[in-house]
C-alpha cells in the first residue's frame, strides 16, 4: 500500500517532485523527514507522487510540490538531525557552515514559491496525532501574520481532533529566561542559542513569505499508522484547497486546543526526569516534574499538559513545554 523507504546513495543534494494543473490556483508544498528519523510522511508522499504519475490522481488546479525527504543527510543516518536541528534557526545565509544551513538555503526560497505547507512530523512519546498552527492575525514584531481563518481552517480538516499553538511566542519568553538565567549564573553562552529567531523553523519561514503552514505530528515514530495518518492529511489538503476534484473534508467539530506557554530548559546533561513522561500527559501544579543535577526539584508551574519532553535534550536547550487548554471556539 505504502512504498518502501528509498535508499540515497548520495545524500548531499536534494529532490523536490512538482505538479502543475492548467488552471491557476493555489500552491502547495508538502514536507517529509525534515527530521530524518521521521519517515511516516515520507511513505506517504511518496505514495501520492505515485498517484499522481500513474494517473490516478489528477491536479485541476493550482499546483503541488513534495518533498518526501527534506533532510537528506539526517535521513541517511536514520536520526532526528544532520549537523543540527533543521527545524530552528531555519533562515537562508550567504556562509553556511552545517549541512542543515546548506538546506535552507534550497528549502527557503522553495517555500517562498509557494502559498501554504503541509509539514509532516512524528514525535517519540504521545497518545495520538495532533497539528500545530500559527498566531492569530498580527501586526506585532515576532511574528507578523494574515491568514489566521485560512490556517485553521486547513488544521480542523487535516483527520485530527488535537491542536496546539503559542510556539513563537513561548519560545521567545523562553530565550529571554535563559538569558537571565545565564546572567544571573555569570555563564557563557557559548553553544546555547539567545536569539528568539532560534524558534524559526519551517512553518515559521512560511508565514514570514506571505503564506500559511500547518505541521502534522502524525504519531509516534515507529506507528504503522502514522503514514495512513500523514495519507489522509495530504489528500484532505488536496481536496480542501481545490487541487483535486472533489468536495472538500468537513472540519472537525469535536477537538481539543492547547496553547504553549512555558518552557522549561534543561540546565545541566544529569538533569533528569521524575518519570517517563509523554507529551499530552495532564500535569498539576507543584506536581514534581524533574530534578536537577544538584538536586534541585522541577515542579509544574501550574495546571495543564507537559508537551515535548525531551529526555536527550542538551543543557541550555529546552527540556519540556507547558500548556494550557482554551475553551474559546477556533
Amino acid at each position: 500500500m505504502f512504498p518502501e523507504l528509498p535508499a540515497i546513495p548520495h545524500p548531499l543534494q536534494f529532490k523536490s517532485v512538482t505538479f502543475t494543473a492548467l488552471k491557476p490556483g493555489p500552491k502547495l508544498v508538502v514536507l517529509g523527514a525534515v527530521h530524518g528519523n521521521e519517515v511516516s510522511g515520507t511513505r506517504a508522499i511518496l505514495r501520492v507522487i505515485r498517484e499522481f504519475e500513474r494517473g490516478e490522481r489528477l491536479l485541476v488546479a493550482g499546483q503541488v510540490t513534495f518533498v518526501p525527504v527534506t533532510n537528506p543527510l539526517a535521513y541517511n543516518r536514520r536520526q532526528r538531525n544532520g549537523d543540527r536541528n533543521l527545524n530552528r534557526n531555519l533562515t537562508p545565509t550567504p556562509t553556511p557552515v552545517d549541512f542543515e544551513d546548506h538546506v535552507a538555503n534550497w528549502l527557503c526560497p522553495l517555500l517562498a514559491q509557494h502559498d501554504v505547507l503541509l509539514d509532516i512530523h512524528s514525535f517519540q512519546k504521545g497518545d495520538q496525532p495532533f497539528a500545530l498552527f500559527g498566531p492569530p492575525d498580527n501586526a506585532g514584531s515576532l511574528q507578523p501574520f494574515r491568514h489566521a481563518k485560512a490556517e485553521r481552517d486547513l488544521a480542523r480538516r487535516l483527520g485530527v481532533t488535537r491542536f496546539v499553538d503559542g510556539w513563537m511566542e513561548t519560545y521567545a519568553t523562553g530565550v529571554a529566561n535563559r538569558v537571565a538565567y545565564l546572567k544571573a549564573n555569570r555563564l557563557s553562552d557559548q553553544g546555547l542559542n539567545t536569539d528568539p529567531r532560534y524558534g524559526m523553523g519551517t512553518t515559521e519561514c512560511m508565514r514570514a513569505n506571505g503564506g500559511y503552514a500547518v505541521t502534522l505530528e502524525c504519531g509516534q515514530h515507529d506507528d504503522p499508522k502514522g503514514p495512513a495518518v500523514a495519507y489522509t492529511a495530504i489528500e484532505n489538503t488536496l481536496l480542501h484547497l481545490g487541487l483535486v476534484g472533489g468536495s472538500s473534508p468537513a472540519p472537525v467539530e469535536v477537538y481539543q486546543h492547547l496553547t504553549l506557554v512555558e518552557v522549561i530548559d534543561k540546565q545541566h546533561a544529569d538533569d533528569q526526569f521524575s518519570r517517563a513522561w509523554s507529551s499530552f500527559d495532564r500535569i498539576s501544579k507543584g506536581e514534581l516534574i524533574g530534578l536537577r543535577h544538584h538536586g534541585e526539584e522541577v515542579r509544574a508551574p501550574r495546571d495543564g499538559f507537559i508537551v515535548f519532553p525531551n529526555t536527550s535534550s542538551q543543557a541550555g536547550q529546552e527540556w519540556f513545554y507547558v500548556a494550557k487548554e482554551e475553551t474559546i471556539p477556533l
